[in-house]
């Protein structure tokens, strides 16, 4: 919550300076970049909302928590930055466009260069002081959080290369702004795509990549008197790591020393995945062969 606000008021300062900037410098740049800080801070009001639903515990409506709502929101996060990239594309395409018909781009004022660059400066801060905060909470809807202050810093360098080439250049440069552009919407759309596909992920509860689950496997398999584990299943919920998995045990072990293992095994895996891991152990008996 409090990264998201830290992040929500820069947003805020930051559109309105924009939009100022992109009217009185003449910029359709800057104002366009404007509108993505609006994005930004839209983002932000989604992630606040949502990030207080999922930190609520597990309740009689939701067992498991209500960690997927915090998935849910890093989806809309992506949403959101899609319909950004797609805008500055669209926006930067179509200028272009105009260029190659004979059309004259106008030449922006300083302040909206200087708008640009405070842009830069400003929103890479925020990027790398949430991706830090969100990386720390294993929080993904964060984590996605900053890779939209990441793409406004993006949008603002595209901003300030057309709207430096064009004051430094000469008016005839200023097509560097929507070329820029697109190629600054492209790599969002890429980041948007790893975004989305992670949370669609955890929303149809895919499991854990690979070599998370063999090192599941290993950490059993330390406990010499635990064999041949099975039937593994694992998931994430929100921040969240879900394991279930079959073992098999000495049937005349006691129960009591049974559940010490097991236990040992639990608190093992919490140290690996996090204090609040959700570990399900089945214990399956094998009798011990007679001599």
């Amino acid at each position: 919550m409090k990264v998201t606000l830290v992040g929500s008021i820069g947003n805020l300062v930051l559109l309105t300076f924009k939009f100022l900037a992109g009217v009185l410098g003449h910029s359709a740049a800057m104002i366009a970049d404007a509108a993505h800080s609006l994005s930004d801070f839209v983002t932000d009001v989604i992630v606040l909302a949502f990030v207080r639903i999922g930190a609520r515990p597990q309740d009689a409506s939701h067992d498991y928590g209500h960690g997927k709502f915090e998935t849910l929101a890093t989806f809309f996060v992506a949403l959101a930055l899609v319909a950004a990239a797609v805008g500055i594309i669209v926006s930067g395409a179509v200028k272009f466009a105009g260029w190659l018909q004979g059309e004259t781009l106008s030449k922006p004022g300083a302040i909206a260069l200087w708008a640009a660059l405070i842009s830069i400066v400003v929103k890479e801060l925020l990027y790398r002081y949430t991706v830090s905060r969100g990386k720390a909470l294993n929080s993904s809807v964060v984590v996605a959080n900053a890779w939209h202050h990441r793409s406004d810093a993006l949008s603002s360098v595209g901003a300030a290369i057309g709207i430096g080439g064009a004051l430094l250049l000469g008016d005839r440069w200023a097509v560097l702004d929507p070329l820029a552009s697109i190629v600054v919407g492209a790599m969002l759309v890429k980041v948007a795509w790893d975004l989305l596909k992670g949370s669609t992920g955890e929303l149809t509860d895919s499991s854990l990549p690979e070599e998370t689950e063999r090192e599941v496997e290993d950490i059993i398999r330390s406990f010499p008197q635990v064999s041949e584990p099975h039937n593994l299943r694992t998931r994430k919920i929100g921040n969240r790591v879900a394991i279930e998995v079959h073992v098999r045990m000495d049937g005349d072990m006691p129960l009591h020393e049974a559940h010490e293992i097991v236990s040992a095994m639990e608190h093992k895996l919490k140290d690996r995945f996090g204090p609040d891991t959700l570990v399900t152990i089945h214990m399956e008996p094998v009798k011990k062969e007679s001599r």
